[in-house]
């Protein structure tokens, strides 16, 4: 990086305090604008994850139609969360240039089109193409949302807004599942991907309703002067996070945050673990993974509020993973009914998905404000979509050779438990926010 007139994003207006808010100023602090934002973000990254969702939901299907076997299965969701991994981690550093509201905008549109799109896919080629395109596109929505509710959220109030809106996902597939459901049961499989198209209208909302950032703006009118002034922009890389300064705290979140979804990506199989494995019906098996996931919304509000009054947010993040572990072990070697079943698995998703309410805004708060968007891509993101690639992958492969309760146990519980322990290794008081405070302090 260049140390002629570096540019950096003024640090006041994103950085995450790292003293308690007030429960009961909450409301005051944050109607008008910046409860209008948060609202929009959610709602956007709840159709977002809609989208996504219905291919889960379809795979059994799709697959039996493609001829793939099982380890066939695990290397299409390999490839394709791969690929888009790698579009995500790219359009991050854009977003740090080209504006979060226009990505954001950008993504609900493309994103749900080329979903809708794989009803015509026939071919494993064309269903990877249309799989990867469409999830890198939509993918990009989660850091971009997540920037913007931090950039605008009151100060004392950003982590709990920022942990609350990762709700959208479990919404999202609670949404997801009753829709699939409602076509599957009247017309086919192939169908579903029609309830895509739903998102397509929000993109009006996005448009009209939100603001770009002021803090975007703020670093974009910095980086115009510094040219004009014959002095050098710095424009935010990926090789920043490389730096002496940074590397341990990026590799570090990367690989808690991999781990962790390595464990998630397993259990985008568990619709075809309950039809292959146990014999449930299609229906049956979506109706109880879209309910588990509406239920275990509580879970993600839960860790927020608890990240945010009463522990610190890495602390969190353990607790909430290593009890996951448990509730996880519980479904897969100690249940049998179907309400047995639905208990273990509502209680995986509060534990286990909800400490994704804590791990954004500590994976935000331990980058500087400059490379907050590029560094929540890389450690969040990327290794979001590595780990969703790899887990499905890994455990098509222990099941061929292992069979489903085992390879869970290799591929989904144990990884949850080497995530905390991955963030173990980070200071509680994460590291980006400290820096972020010693830029705003007034200099003598």
């Amino acid at each position: 990086m260049s140390e002629a007139n570096p540019i950096r994003m003024p640090a006041a207006a994103t950085a995450v305090p790292s003293h308690p808010p007030a429960a009961e100023g909450l409301w005051s602090a944050v109607r008008g604008y910046p409860a209008r934002a948060f609202l929009i973000c959610l709602a956007g990254v709840s159709l977002e994850n809609m989208d996504q969702a219905l291919f889960a939901f379809v795979l059994p299907q799709i697959s039996k139609e493609l001829g793939w076997s099982v380890i066939e299965r695990g290397w299409y969701i390999a490839v394709t969360y791969s690929l888009a991994g790698l579009g995500i981690a790219s359009l991050g550093v854009l977003t740090d240039r080209a504006g979060r509201k226009a990505v954001f905008s950008t993504s609900m549109l493309v994103g749900s089109l080329f979903v809708t799109a794989m009803y015509w896919a026939r071919s494993t080629w064309s269903m990877v193409v249309l799989r990867t395109t469409g999830f890198a596109m939509g993918g990009i929505m989660s850091p971009v949302v997540g920037t913007i509710v931090v950039e605008e959220s009151p100060p004392r109030y950003r982590g709990l807004l920022t942990g609350i809106l990762q709700i959208g996902y479990p919404i999202g597939w609670f949404l997801a599942s009753q829709l699939a459901v409602f076509v599957m049961v009247r017309w086919s499989w192939r169908q579903v991907f029609f309830v895509s198209l739903l998102s397509v209208p929000y993109l009006w909302v996005i448009r009209r309703y939100l603001r770009e950032t002021p803090a975007f703006e703020a670093a974009k009118a910095a980086r115009s002067a510094a040219v004009e002034g014959g002095g050098v922009a710095v424009q935010p890389s990926m090789r920043d996070l490389f730096a002496p300064d940074m590397r341990f705290r990026t590799v570090v979140l990367f690989l808690g945050e991999y781990f962790h979804v390595f464990a998630y990506g397993s259990t985008i199989l568990l619709t075809a673990y309950f039809q292959e494995y146990r014999g449930w019906a299609p229906a049956d098996s979506v109706w109880l993974v879209g309910w588990s996931y509406g239920i275990g919304a509580i879970g993600y509000v839960l860790a927020a509020i608890v990240g945010e009054f009463v522990m610190k947010r890495r602390n969190t993040i353990i607790v909430w993973a290593w009890l996951g572990s448990v509730a996880f072990a519980a479904l897969i070697w100690w249940t049998e009914s179907w309400a047995a079943t639905a208990v273990a698995f509502c209680l995986m998703t509060v534990f286990f998905y909800g400490t994704t309410a804590v791990k954004f805004t500590f994976i935000a708060e331990n980058f500087p404000a400059r490379l907050r968007a590029t560094g929540v891509t890389f450690s969040g993101s990327l290794a979001v979509n590595l780990g969703v690639a790899s887990g499905p992958l890994a455990l098509s492969y222990a099941v061929a050779h292992l069979g489903w309760p085992l390879a869970y146990t290799i591929c989904g519980i144990l990884p949850i438990f080497v995530s905390g322990m991955f963030f173990l290794l980070l200071p509680a008081d994460p590291i980006g926010v400290r820096e972020d405070e010693a830029l705003a302090a007034p200099r003598a």
